[in-house]
């Protein structure tokens, strides 16, 4: 495992959990919106897994769950056992995918290695491949992840990051469409953490996201607004 960084506290990535979130190094895409471009490009110092691991024995009893995230975890070739290692010690495992290696997932949830599944949906189908900045890009990996996670094995939930530049209206007409039937999506608010991939991204206003979550609403009556 290559891991880049720990937040040691989060009452947020981890739903109803008090968690603590470790970050992968790596990713197979290039949103110019990702707000973690260190992890995806950079090339930082290192968290030894010895040293998350002294962590962890340190917060048994006190911290419910990890939530894994990236970069984009599934990486990792040692991943599996990196979450065998996290549930040794007691503790429940959320993971944040980008949804492109659905049998890997498939076999996690199978396996029961992991009590939350959280799936960025970047775009419609039609504009995955701007999107996310790789070319010619083939959605059917991520068609299967929403199929696998729809089958209601292992709590789960979609979102969307939603930036001006790339979102409008009618997307969300589709989106609404594509993933109905899930318990579970968020619009979240684009945000400029400064360490950026791409430039000249922004956010839109309260009320234009109040009305995209009117759309999904239509498909997905749980669905919400976050970081508004």
């Amino acid at each position: 495992m290559i891991l880049d960084g720990l937040q040691k506290l989060t009452l947020l990535d981890f739903p109803d959990r008090m968690a603590c979130t470790v970050f992968t190094h790596g990713c197979n895409f290039r949103c110019p919106f990702c707000h973690n471009a260190s992890l995806v490009e950079g090339d930082n110092a290192h968290l030894p897994v010895e040293e998350f691991e002294d962590f962890l024995k340190k917060r048994q009893g006190i911290l419910d769950g990890v939530a894994i995230t990236g970069g984009e975890p599934m990486l990792q070739k040692d991943l599996k056992e990196f979450i065998k290692m996290i549930k040794s010690y007691g503790f429940l495992v959320k993971l944040d995918t980008n949804g492109t290696y659905p049998e890997k997932l498939e076999e996690l949830i199978n396996e029961g290695l992991v009590d939350y599944v959280a799936v960025d949906i970047k775009a419609t189908p039609e504009k995955y491949a701007k999107t996310i900045g790789v070319e010619n890009f083939d959605i059917t990996p991520i068609n299967k992840t929403v199929e696998i996670l729809k089958q209601g094995k292992v709590p789960y939930e979609f979102r969307t990051t939603v930036v001006k530049e790339l979102h409008e209206a009618a997307d969300f007409e589709i989106i609404g469409k594509w993933l109905e039937g899930a318990p579970r999506y968020f619009l979240q608010q684009f945000v400029d953490s400064g360490d950026l991939i791409g430039e000249g991204m922004s956010a839109h206003s309260e009320e234009t996201m109040r009305g995209f979550l009117e759309i999904v609403q239509r498909y997905i009556p749980g669905a919400e607004l976050r970081g508004i």
